[in-house]
């Protein structure tokens, strides 16, 4: 057994499997893969990595296998699937997903050939753990799947807790320790037991908070934009492909990102902090559905013609399209009165949080700041944006407003 310190969780007990994986190379790239990649440029001290975060979930997950009272190879092959859920990360986390996505068909939780070959492969193979069964947990699969990957997951209660804590923001706190004694099986479902409304209000209150003042700042979203752009224009000129992208650390992708002349100018922004403006601040109301909906190679051609009405150069002008709000956390499942509810039609303060994200919802066009007036001037002609007054605009009418009016 190996006892690590942790930040969160104080002491986590590694065992069995998890022991043998930990050493894995697989698994120690994780320790140059930042969890909240851009947003250290926000909050300095941000700089937790994929390596601690999986450290988490593992200890969340044997709690709650404990508590379940399962154990021998079953509880073996959900441990190591904890441990091994962002193995298929790729370098700062999410930022680059979608850019990978497009060009290998997988998301980072797709590690059926990742887990079957290596030392990962030769360790689960060692330990009587089929390979292909501990992927299948990973993205989410089967009964113990829910626990790894779902609604109620572990992942999410390390994250919002680890997040706060390295970010320095109160918003993320939750009580994991009585979330993770009160998850049960229902027919096969996860759901938390009863009296525990308020519990899975947690949650999303947490999630609301973190999005727009962590994961969705505005210099972080700009920093995210800035970097996927300048990895793109690395793949587009075959300095790298995506298979390879996708093994590649933090570390990695900086150096390649300066050593290349097409991307050096973007990496010195990177290193510098010198970083794009907002030419425009859109809310969702403002934005024609087309332009909400717009797909990876519309986007690329909006940005293209708002180049050229502004008379500036195609890497001038950033246009960042979030998707739709959304609220999955919405379909935890809780029971009430003895019977299996959705926490969407339990309870009022959903509707409150979902209309907060609605508020919250923002188009964003980026510049550098010596030509962003043009720029935002061509953005809102060439999207028909329905701006009245200032194109860039802070509005507090978001979600603390609106949970203001709920509480009223």
């Amino acid at each position: 057994m190996k006892i690590i310190k942790d930040s969160v969780h104080d002491h986590i007990e590694i065992d069995g499997v998890a022991r043998a994986l930990l050493d894995t190379p697989a698994m120690q790239r994780l320790r140059e893969v930042r969890q909240l990649g851009t947003v250290s440029l926000v909050y300095p001290s941000a700089n937790h990595t994929r390596f601690e975060h999986s450290l988490g979930v593992y200890h969340l997950a044997c709690e709650a296998l404990e508590n379940f009272g399962v154990e021998g190879l079953e509880a073996e092959r959900v441990r190591a699937a904890a441990l091994l859920h962002d193995v298929g990360h790729g370098p700062f986390s999410h930022n680059l997903e979608t850019l990978t996505y497009r060009r290998t068909g997988r998301y980072h939780d797709d590690v059926h050939e990742l887990l079957a070959s290596g030392q990962v492969g030769d360790v689960l193979r060692t330990h009587d753990l089929d390979p292909d069964d501990v992927a299948d947990l990973v993205a989410g699969g089967g009964r113990f799947g829910q626990v790894v990957s779902g609604e109620l997951d572990v992942d999410r209660m390390d994250y919002l807790v680890r997040d706060a804590h390295h970010t320095g923001v109160p918003y993320g706190t939750i009580d994991h320790g009585r979330l993770v004694r009160e998850l049960t099986f229902v027919d096969g479902e996860l759901v938390l037991g009863e009296g525990n409304v308020q519990t899975a209000e947690s949650l999303l209150v947490a999630r609301a908070l973190m999005n727009p003042t962590v994961y969705n700042h505005s210099v972080a979203r700009i920093s995210k934009a800035m970097l996927r752009q300048a990895t793109r224009a690395l793949l587009e000129a075959g300095a790298v492909d995506a298979a390879t992208l996708q093994r590649m650390d933090d570390h990695d992708l900086i150096v390649a990102l300066r050593s290349h002349e097409v991307t050096s100018e973007l990496s010195r922004r990177l290193d510098e902090r010198d970083l794009y403006k907002r030419a425009v601040w859109a809310e969702i109301d403002d934005v024609p559905g087309g332009i909400v909906e717009a797909d990876h190679e519309s986007i690329r051609a909006f940005e293209r013609e708002i180049s050229d009405e502004a008379a500036v150069e195609e890497e001038s002008v950033i246009l960042d399209v979030p998707g739709r709000p959304s609220m999955k956390e919405s379909t935890t499942r809780v029971m009430v009165n003895g019977e299996v509810r959705r926490l969407g039609y339990q309870s009022p303060l959903v509707d409150a949080l979902r209309a907060a994200q609605y508020s919250q919802w923002r188009l964003g066009v980026y510049s550098p700041a010596d030509v962003r007036e043009r720029v935002g001037r061509a953005a809102v002609d060439v999207l028909g944006l329905d701006i009245d007054g200032p194109l860039v605009s802070e509005s507090r009418t978001g979600l603390y407003a609106t949970l203001d009016q709920f509480l009223e």
